[in-house]
């Protein structure tokens, strides 16, 4: 069987729904499967992250975007959700192929199992010719449990499935250096290092959860993945085809070689921090020099609640970020046996088990292509007592 190229396409609330009417626009989703339809001939399997589902059902709870509240936008979610897929469903038959719908949470994307689980699924879909529309379970979630934009969110599925192109269209052709409205603004055609333009993507769309801050974070997961990310305008006129294909200006992000492996993609690349450690400058040295992993003897400060199985950002005493890893133990465990360094584990804890927190072959060092989390500044867990 030959290798289909892969792609994921994100589309934005902005690009669906009409800012001030909130109902469905159609010829762009006319455009947009007709656009993918061919390209599905041409064999590329697409994956679709659609936003638009909060956006549609909100006036059927007769609310505006300026004043809808969390419990609002959940059951806007709930509402917009059926008319969002049944427009979608409708317009891909229209063009010969069928679609299939698969709400993720958080978790779904940051717990191991559950995101092989939804790999497993969109493999299947792809090998029965069925394109997955992607999207964050809205009517559940809160501001804090929640992927918060969908930028990210393909991202993790473009990691997910190994895609060679994640594809980010929204309402203007790609990145500017400073707000594309300043005349001396200009263009950036190509992007290797995101961090250079962080402090220049500020602002949100009025339907939108992100804006082009989130689309870079997203291009740096994508790059570190080994997928390259272009961000480019949603016309109705072969929107994906055009930017993919060159014929249409747009932003690349170019992608840093070939990730080591899916499991340290994973590890390195989330959405939201677990929890953190702080361990002394001694013990970051020779983290630096992959000979050992983190103890619990090494251990500052502790940041976050946290269980055995979540992974942990660690610090070095100065804030800089050194390494992603699995943890052995519970904050409340790691909490013990750092201020109990030279007691023994079962002693402390009651049941065997090695001391160490982070054991070294279930932790990535971090390269100067990720993007670090600051150090937290509050809720830190003086380890002495």
């Amino acid at each position: 069987m030959s290798v289909r190229n892969r792609i994921v396409v994100k589309i934005g609330s902005s690009l669906l729904a009409n800012d001030g009417r909130l109902t469905l626009k159609y010829a762009f989703m006319h455009g947009l499967l007709a656009d993918i339809a061919q390209l599905r001939e041409e064999g590329y399997d697409v994956v679709l992250a659609s936003s638009g589902s909060v956006a549609l059902g909100l006036n059927s709870i007769k609310k505006s975007p300026e004043e809808a509240g969390v419990l609002d936008k959940q059951a806007a979610a709930a509402c917009g959700q059926p008319l969002l897929l049944n427009a979608y469903k409708q317009v891909a038959h229209e063009h010969g192929f069928d679609i299939a719908q698969i709400l993720v949470t958080l978790e779904d994307l940051e717990e191991r199992r559950r995101f092989l689980n939804t790999k497993n699924t969109i493999q299947r879909l792809f090998e029965h010719g069925i394109m997955p529309i992607v999207n964050e379970n809205d009517t559940i979630t809160t501001e804090e449990i929640r992927v918060g934009d969908n930028d990210r969110l393909a991202a993790k599925v473009a990691q997910m499935i190994q895609a060679d192109h994640l594809i980010l269209l929204t309402n203007i052709d790609g990145l500017y250096d400073r707000n594309p409205e300043d005349p001396e603004a200009r263009f950036i055609e190509t992007v290797e290092d995101v961090s250079e333009y962080l402090e220049v993507t500020t602002g949100t769309s009025s339907l939108g959860s992100g804006g082009m801050l989130t689309k870079m974070r997203a291009a740096n997961m994508a790059q570190n993945a080994g997928v390259n990310t272009l961000i480019g305008e949603g016309v109705i006129d072969r929107p994906v085809s055009g930017i993919l294909k060159g014929e249409r200006r747009h932003t690349r992000c170019i992608a840093k070689g070939t990730p080591a492996s899916s499991w340290a993609v994973w590890l390195t690349n989330r959405l939201h921090r677990a929890g953190g450690l702080v361990i002394r400058q001694d013990a970051a040295a020779k983290l630096r020099e992959s000979k050992a992993g983190v103890g619990h003897e090494d251990i500052v400060k502790i940041h976050g609640d946290f269980q055995k199985g979540d992974v942990l950002h660690v610090y070095d005493e100065d804030g800089e970020e050194l390494a992603r890893g699995l943890t052995n133990f519970s904050s409340d465990e790691t909490m013990v046996l750092a201020r109990h360094a030279d007691q023994d584990v079962e002693e402390l804890l009651g049941y065997h088990a090695r001391p160490e927190i982070i054991n070294r072959d279930n932790m990535v060092m971090l390269e100067d292509n990720h993007l670090p989390w600051d150090a937290p500044t509050k809720s830190l867990k003086l380890v002495a007592s």
